[in-house]
């Protein structure tokens, strides 16, 4: 599948999914971790776009909204439960380079001040916030 696929994405074990409806992915990645979370035995409760965060768009200066892709609940190495919001991006719109086009560039700080409120909404709730992209997905097995 592409990672430029979209489409509803059929839970298989509905009793962890705690979102609301059907899930929709936007990308072969976001499919990818859906179904790492459907099917992953440490993976307790997952659900798609379900929190809405409000932020500062840098560009415009007005009030928006941002739905992180992810709300993780997993089981952790030594047993105890951790909750996380995820955001699936290319690592392309994650890191400014010297290369980046203005347009690239300008992705880049919409997604830093969207992420920078949802770190602080994950600090008041008790939550973490992580940005996978595809390194993280393709690791195959690196630390």
């Amino acid at each position: 599948m592409s990672r430029f696929a979209q489409g509803n994405y059929q839970v298989q074990n509905p009793s962890k999914y705690v979102g609301k409806g059907t899930p929709r992915f936007r990308s072969g990645w976001e499919h990818a971790f859906m179904r790492f979370c459907d099917n992953n035995n440490n993976i307790m409760q997952w659900a798609s776009e379900s929190i809405v965060i409000p932020y500062r768009h840098p560009l415009t200066g007005k009030m928006t909204n941002y739905i992180p892709d992810f709300l993780i609940t997993y089981k952790t190495r030594s047993n105890t439960l951790k909750a996380e919001l995820i955001e699936i991006k290319p690592k392309k719109q994650s890191v400014i380079e010297s290369k980046s086009s203005a347009n690239e560039r300008a992705i880049v700080a919409v997604n830093y001040a969207k992420w920078a409120s949802a770190q602080k909404w994950c600090q008041k709730n008790g939550l973490t916030f992580r940005v996978v992209t595809e390194d993280d997905m393709f690791a195959k097995g690196k630390k």
